[in-house]
This record gives C-alpha cells, sequence and structure tokens, in this order.
C-alpha cells in the first residue's frame, strides 16, 4: 500500500508539468487505440519514465522533469512537446490536445492493459468507461507539509478561475453539450473527484487518505483525483483543474499562475493568515459557472458576499501577482468558442486540425 509522506515537502517553488493529450491519425481523428507509442517502441530519452496512457490507448501522458527555476518551464515543456509530437510522427501519428476530443466515440477506443486501470474499469464501471478526458496538471513545490495542506485548502477558491479561462471542450461523444467544459462534467463522474473538502492540516489529509487506502476505497494515492490536492509523494501541490491545451503558451499561462498563487498563498501562511472555511457547495457553484459559461463566467467572491466577472477578476490577479498571460487568455477567443466556430464555419477537418499540439 503506497503512502506518501511529510518528509516528502522539502523545497519551495519548483515545478512540475503533466500534459494528456490525444494520439490521431494523419487526418487529426481519433486513434481507436494504439500500442506503438508506449508499449512497441522506444521513446526519446527525454520521455523515458515519462511517458504512458491514461485509461484509454488513445489518452497519452507526459511528465516534464523537476523544473528547479519558474523561468526554465517553457523550455521544459516544449523539449517534452517536440519529442512526443516526433515520436508519434515516426510511427505514423499525431497528437492533438484538448480536454475531450471532439470527434472521440469512448464505445469505440480501446481501453489501456495496465492491471491498474483494469482494476479501476471493474471497479469504477460505467463513469470509468467513458473517461475520455484530458488535462492540465501543475505541481508546484511546497517546502512544509501543513503549510501544503493550507495552500491547497487556499486554492480551491482560484481553480475555477483556471478552468474558466482554460475551458476548451464543448463537445462530447460527437454533439455540442452546451457547456464549455464538458471534460469537468464527464470527468466529475467518477469517484474522488471535484472540489475536494477542507483538511485542517496534514494530519487530518494523511488520515484521510490512509482510511480511502485501509478500507479499499481506492487502490493508490494517485486515485484521489481532486481538483486541487496535496501530492505526499512529490512534495507538491498539485492543480489538476485545466482542460487540454495544443497552446504552449495558454498552458505557461497558467503554470504562470498557479506558481504565483503557490508563492503568494505561502507568504500568507508564513504570516499568519487564518484561510477560508469555505463551504464545498459554493465552491462547487463556481464550478459549475465555470464549466457552464466559460470566459463569460461570473463567481461568487473569496468573502462569499459578492459575485465579480471574470474579466474583472482577471484584471485584480495579474494586478496583485504581477503576471500578465491569464490577462492574454481572457482576451482570447476561449478554446470552446473557437472550436464551436471552426466546426461550424470550415468543418470537422479543420477542427481537428485546430487541435494538434504546438511546439514553438
Amino acid at each position: 500500500m503506497e503512502r506518501g509522506s511529510p518528509e516528502s515537502f522539502t523545497r519551495m517553488g519548483t515545478l512540475g508539468i503533466e500534459e494528456e493529450c490525444f494520439v490521431v491519425d494523419e487526418h487529426g481523428r481519433p486513434t481507436s487505440g494504439t500500442d506503438e507509442l508506449v508499449y512497441e517502441s522506444e521513446p526519446p530519452e527525454i520521455l523515458e519514465g515519462r511517458l504512458d496512457h491514461e485509461l484509454f490507448k488513445f489518452v497519452i501522458e507526459t511528465q516534464t522533469p523537476l523544473i528547479e527555476r519558474p523561468e526554465d518551464a517553457r523550455e521544459a515543456l516544449l523539449a517534452i512537446r517536440e519529442a512526443l509530437v516526433d515520436h508519434a510522427e515516426r510511427n505514423g501519428f499525431q497528437i492533438a490536445a484538448a480536454g475531450l476530443h471532439p470527434l472521440a466515440k469512448w464505445r469505440e477506443l480501446e481501453h489501456a492493459e495496465k492491471p491498474r486501470y483494469r482494476s479501476q474499469l471493474d471497479r469504477i464501471q460505467y463513469p470509468q468507461h467513458r473517461n475520455t478526458t484530458a488535462g492540465l496538471h501543475v505541481h508546484v513545490g511546497v517546502d512544509d507539509a501543513d503549510k501544503a495542506v493550507w495552500i491547497a485548502n487556499e486554492l480551491r477558491w482560484y481553480v475555477p478561475i483556471m478552468l474558466a479561462l482554460s475551458a476548451n471542450s464543448p463537445y462530447w461523444n460527437g454533439f455540442d453539450t452546451g457547456l464549455e467544459s464538458a471534460r469537468a462534467k464527464i470527468f466529475e463522474a467518477l469517484p474522488n473527484t471535484g472540489m475536494p473538502t477542507y483538511f485542517e492540516n496534514y494530519e487530518a489529509f494523511d488520515t484521510f487518505e490512509r482510511r480511502m487506502l485501509e478500507t479499499d476505497a481506492i487502490a493508490d494515492r494517485g486515485e484521489l483525483w481532486y481538483d486541487v490536492r496535496p501530492h505526499t509523494g512529490h512534495g507538491t501541490v498539485e492543480i489538476r483543474t485545466p482542460d487540454g491545451q495544443a497552446d504552449p503558451e495558454v498552458v505557461m499561462a497558467f503554470v504562470e499562475y498557479s506558481h504565483a498563487l503557490v508563492e503568494a498563498l505561502a507568504e500568507e501562511y508564513e504570516d499568519g493568515a487564518s484561510g477560508h472555511e469555505h463551504r464545498r457547495e459554493l465552491l462547487d457553484e463556481n464550478k459549475w459557472r465555470a464549466i457552464r459559461h466559460g470566459h463569460e463566467a461570473s463567481f461568487i467572491t473569496r468573502d462569499l458576499e459578492n459575485t465579480i466577472d471574470l474579466g474583472e477578476l482577471v484584471d485584480r490577479e495579474c494586478d496583485r501577482l504581477g503576471i500578465d498571460g491569464i490577462e492574454r487568455v481572457y482576451e482570447a477567443e476561449s478554446g470552446a468558442s473557437r472550436q464551436r466556430r471552426l466546426r461550424n464555419e470550415d468543418g470537422a477537418d479543420a477542427l481537428c486540425e485546430s487541435l494538434l499540439l504546438q511546439t514553438s
């Protein structure tokens, strides 16, 4: 039974980026399932130990090496992307990214063969059988276990902002859901997902993690799939909210924002701030607004007294944290809007082409 440890939390401000992407054919259409990229060929050296299938063989995940300095994050991300695209092309495939592939139909896709995923399919059944989702996960190092839990508690209010900005999955199983991020709603059908509850300290989180393992609610700690969590193995706070993105600059905006938020919240913790014990239901409301409205969302404010439009919130966050990436994301056409426009105006081929992974 794999367990984490408070001793994992030793370094502040390091980064790690995980991207889930789609293996598509020469026309950008979903493949039913491929063994070549993971099981039947040697990946480039930079991808060794950092490349695997997710639940479906057409969903593939990469991880950057540990990033010591934030200014090195973009180079690390692009190096992994370039290696993955080259690896795919050598085997006759392409790579695409979004929260959901708009043309993927889960009944036509092959599941990965790893025992872990077979066990999940048997235990969870229908919600996992249809889970063709793909997201972006950002790890930020934290140097103290209690601090990491405190930061994760506070981040619960902020992750709907990231979801709204990243919303890039209007289509599910080939039809328009009317949502901006159908991925988030599809993924929430799994157990241990969505907005986590409040934890008083690391001991409380560790007790919860241990009980989930000991009662066979989860097979390993990685099955705590919440939108944000302390990662007790890596010694990080992991933000798991954004939809997958083809454009690396959009990814970097969320990396920049995640890093700045964690650093700012760490300062609040060190200054003795009391934090917020927000009700999960109100945070869920903010997440729903992000899922449904994307860039047009408004949110219940952090003090739970008023509402604020996403645009005003983005301006405030950029001024407060000294960042600008999420402002550019907000001012650009949203991923969901772009997908709808391309499909309606130019057809499915143009839509598929727009989702191909960019490496510069």
